[in-house]
């Protein structure tokens, strides 16, 4: 039996790290992501004699940092993940990159040796034990680091950072405390107030007016919805003008959930590996409305002067810095896009006429080239497209955390998006092993209350297979689909293109458990499908008790490929297998 070590006299000292408890009471801020160490030791048990607080502790720091984005993804405000210094720090970078390049809010605070303990000047290399200078290390992964040097910068450097996180384009932030300043004994301090998420900038009625009458002219409109639709709050207001200016929607890989996939203007994903259909309505449109999306090359690929052509495209972003990087001759508006959607929500339509035969184009484009169809006497078992159809049948799910990969391609192609149901994953650090720590942070956000799936390759689970043992102690409702190929999927249909199928790293020198196996070691049901007359049954029984925990290994053909894939060098609209590559592509 353990001894209540604490006595009333140390409960009513106040530290540093009582005070950040507090000030994370206030902002809401009360699910923290960690894996103890000695220079948080005192954040932690401060959180715990605080009450109020849901301290989850994972196997490894970067499934923290992973699943603090998620919570940020969902909510909108940071998620929270606390490491020590030296290694502890240094394995949240990962996820602190991945906050920052998808603009997810989040913070992380990292455990610092005492001040008397740093090395400051010294010409040596570390003086106190794990002193590690994380601060210089993840400053171009975060959009600002704040070094904590006395108590007195506590409270103003909290609000200044989740100020910074939410502002503008959200992204990560990362605060290096002391562990004399968490222990430094307080008699009085300021209390905290909660910080709202600042409105970014609106448009112009000039640059509103402009985006009216282009849709006037337009034979053809198209908007492409990137994942400022969701870092804004607007999806909801997306589908209303949608709606209301009759504009069919096209969406990259970061807003999967902007529309749910019966909305009659929702076509499809654009991009490399783009539904087919979609990439084609987008190459053919004649007014392009592009809201919080960056036009990155694995969205318009490498031609870039094709992709622009003779249209009109308003480029709608809060980074300036987006518009007109790569597609030139774009008509800028730097503005929240919830504020351009409010903006055109409430202004005049008439003269707007309806765009019925466009919409039928795409829809037999959408006939003529159904997802499922792609890889249809190619393969030989289960279709992975198909099987994304299984799984999100029934609309259960909360949300789906997606890991990176082929996988995470088909996954984004063919989940049915239910109302209210959200798509995560990791785009632009494309982190393998997202997957598993995101929807541990998602089960959290919900109180384990909705169940939520996890999709991941064989390859990309094991980065964090250990955080089954976080699903299992906190018994949260997690759904595992592990679609495994046997492979590093991805690259080995790289070596395809452009190695003349020499499978090394890939397919040579690489193998996997028997994941069903490693999940009922966890105490986690697992099962196993190969035959596709018994995919069905496989994943009505994953659902069997939707709060649950469960995994299902989804045997799928080594040799399946992604497609379509955009053929790298040529137009978007040009995709393999049907079209081949004339450069390799960079990324």
């Amino acid at each position: 039996m353990a001894t209540e070590l604490t006595t009333t006299e140390e409960k009513q000292i106040r530290r540093g790290a009582d005070c950040l408890a507090d000030w994370l009471k206030v902002q809401g801020i009360t699910t923290i992501f960690q894996l103890s160490g000695g220079m948080i030791m005192q954040i932690i048990d401060s959180l715990h004699l605080a009450g109020g607080f849901s301290i989850v502790t994972v196997q490894h720091e970067q499934a923290a940092a992973f699943a603090a984005e998620a919570i940020g993804k969902l909510s909108g405000r940071p998620g929270l993940a606390v490491a020590t210094s030296g290694p502890g720090a240094i394995n949240l970078l990962t996820g602190v990159g991945s906050a920052f390049f998808d603009s997810s809010p989040a913070m992380f605070i990292t455990g610092q040796v005492n001040r008397h303990e740093r090395k400051n000047e010294l010409p040596i290399r570390q003086l106190g034990f794990q002193e590690t200078d994380v601060l210089t290390m993840a400053g171009p992964i975060t959009k600002k680091t704040f070094e904590v040097s006395t108590f007195e910068d506590l409270l103003p450097i909290l609000n200044t950072a989740l100020e910074t996180s939410m502002g503008g384009r959200p992204g990560s932030v990362l605060i290096d405390l002391p562990m004399d300043i968490s222990r430094a004994t307080v008699n009085s301090y300021e209390e905290p107030t909660r910080i709202e998420r600042p409105l970014g900038p609106s448009a112009s009625a000039a640059a509103i007016a402009r985006i009216l009458e282009l849709r006037k002219q337009s034979q053809k409109p198209l908007i492409l919805a990137g994942s400022g639709v969701r870092g804004s709050h607007s999806a909801e207001i997306l589908a209303e003008v949608a709606t209301r200016l009759d504009i069919p929607v096209v969406w990259s890989l970061l807003a999967v959930d902007c529309l749910p996939s019966e909305h009659p203007h929702n076509v499809g994903m654009i991009g490399t590996y783009g539904n087919r259909w979609a990439n084609i309505a987008l190459s053919e449109a004649d007014f392009l409305l592009v809201l919080g999306s960056r036009l990155d090359i694995r969205q318009t690929g490498a031609d870039t002067k094709s992709f622009k052509g003779g249209r009109p495209i308003v480029h709608v972003d809060i980074d300036s810095g987006e518009i007109n990087a790569r597609i030139h001759g774009c008509e800028p508006i730097c503005a929240d896009v919830r504020q351009v959607l409010d903006a055109l929500n409430e202004a005049e339509t008439s003269g707007i006429q309806p765009c019925t035969d466009w919409k039928n184009s795409i829809r037999q484009l959408r006939s003529e080239w159904p997802d499922t169809k792609e890889l249809e006497g190619r393969i030989d078992g289960i279709n992975p497209n198909h099987l994304m159809h299984v799984l999100s049948a029934s609309g259960q799910a909360a949300a789906y955390c997606v890991d990176v990969g082929q996988h995470q391609m088909w996954a984004a192609q063919s989940i049915k998006i239910h109302e209210g149901q959200r798509f995560l994953t990791s785009g632009g650090m494309g982190a393998m092993g997202y997957a598993l720590p995101a929807g541990i942070g998602a089960a959290c956000h919900y109180n384990s209350k909705k169940p939520i799936v996890v999709i991941a390759g064989d390859a990309g689970f094991q980065l964090n297979i250990q955080e089954l043992q976080t699903v299992k102690r906190n018994n949260l409702p997690i759904k595992i689909v592990i679609v495994n190929n046997r492979a590093h999927g991805m690259t080995r249909q790289f070596q395809d293109s452009y190695f003349g199928s020499r499978y090394e790293a890939t397919v040579w020198g690489y193998d996997t458990p028997d994941f069903a196996k490693v999940a009922e070691a966890f105490g986690i049901k697992g099962l196993s499908v190969s035959d596709p007359d018994k995919l069905n049954a496989a994943i009505t029984e994953l659902w069997k008790d939707p709060l649950a925990p469960a995994l299902v290994e989804v045997m799928i053909d080594t040799h399946a490929n992604a497609y379509p894939k955009m053929a790298f060098g040529l137009p978007i609209s040009e995709m393999e297998p049907f079209a081949k590559p004339i450069a390799m592509e960079g990324t």
